[in-house]
């Protein structure tokens, strides 16, 4: 049933692109897009100059702004053009008409309801077994997500994002297991740039209690609002890998200097796994290694908070 989907999956992206203008456009100029690289103890950062994601990356995601504009995921609000895939009863994706992936597809619930993993995470994970040739990954209404008000994932082809061929040295280098009960594994790694969890198993309900424990967590940080959180999940093999980036800030300062200050850059999933997407040429020629490293100390969660969060889960081993 799951290659099933991911073809129709298939399927729909290559209709898309020869009936939709939009998509099709902004896909051909994801092979002007340019990137560069650079190099950290273990990993690699990436750079991507591509002008297709001004829209996402300049999007206003305030409240008055988002009270202002209709919704772009409903269905009525939709363009003509853009055709849909039911998934379950509650999900449809949708093909990204600014794309950074070569398919890449928003799955957005069919209702109008905020972006709240808890009550959806077996919809994500069952999402990645669908569709084991991509990576599924969920930006929180704070850190990433350009219509914080409607549910929605997204996925991309794997193989795009550095940290999923970097995994194996990460763990390696700057693991550090939790909990384990038996092939299933919570490890928690902090390489410098970024500190985060991965969540390993084959058990649905173990991968699930693990994750209700950070949400426990990281939800008492913003006195019970939706956590900071930036998630990806991948299925092979009969399991599921999960990576959690808990976040400290929604966007660095740099986003609102003026000037040649400014740099217009709002961290998601896709930067915290190791591409980070510049719409504008400027800022792609002038980005540096300090850039980053600054960039990335203020979104990602301090390093006292992970402490925290560390013990938070020992307390729960089993």
């Amino acid at each position: 049933m799951e290659k099933n989907y991911q073809h129709r999956a298939h399927s729909l992206f290559q209709d898309q692109k020869i009936g939709w203008p939009l998509l099709n456009a902004n896909w051909h100029r994801l092979k002007d897009a340019r990137e560069k690289r650079f190099e950290f103890d273990g990993f690699s950062i990436h750079v991507q100059y591509n002008p297709g994601r001004i829209t996402s990356s300049a999007a206003r995601t305030d409240k008055a702004s988002i009270r202002n504009r209709n919704c772009f995921l409903c269905m009525k609000h939709r363009p003509e053009e853009q055709a849909h895939l039911l998934f379950g009863a509650d999900f449809e994706l949708l093909c990204n008409p600014f794309p950074i992936f070569r398919e890449h597809f928003t799955i957005a619930k069919t209702s109008h309801t905020p972006q709240v993993i808890d009550p959806e995470f077996d919809n994500f994970i069952e999402l990645s077994k669908a569709l084991p040739d991509f990576v599924v990954f969920y930006n929180a209404a704070a850190c990433g997500a350009s219509a914080p008000d409607h549910m929605h994932f997204q996925a991309g082809n794997r193989g795009f994002v550095p940290i999923e061929e970097e995994i194996d040295v990460l763990k390696e280098k700057y693991g550090e297991i939790l909990d384990s009960s038996g092939s299933s594994i919570v490890m928690a790694l902090d390489d410098g740039l970024r500190r985060f969890l991965i969540l390993d198993s084959e058990d649905k309900g173990w991968l699930a209690n693990k994750f209700s424990i950070i949400l426990q967590f990281t939800r008492e940080l913003v006195n019970g609002e939706e956590p900071m959180l930036n998630i990806f999940v991948y299925y092979e093999d009969g399991r599921w890998q999960i990576l959690v980036f808990p976040r400290d800030k929604h966007r660095p300062w740099q986003l609102f200097e003026e000037g040649e200050r400014n740099i217009l850059l709002s961290p998601a999933s896709v930067d915290m796994g190791g591409t980070l997407i510049t719409p504008l040429e400027k800022d792609f020629n002038k980005i540096s290694r300090e850039d980053i490293i600054d960039i990335f100390s203020q979104v990602s969660i301090s390093g006292e908070r992970f402490d925290r969060l560390k013990k938070f889960m020992q307390t729960y081993t089993e």
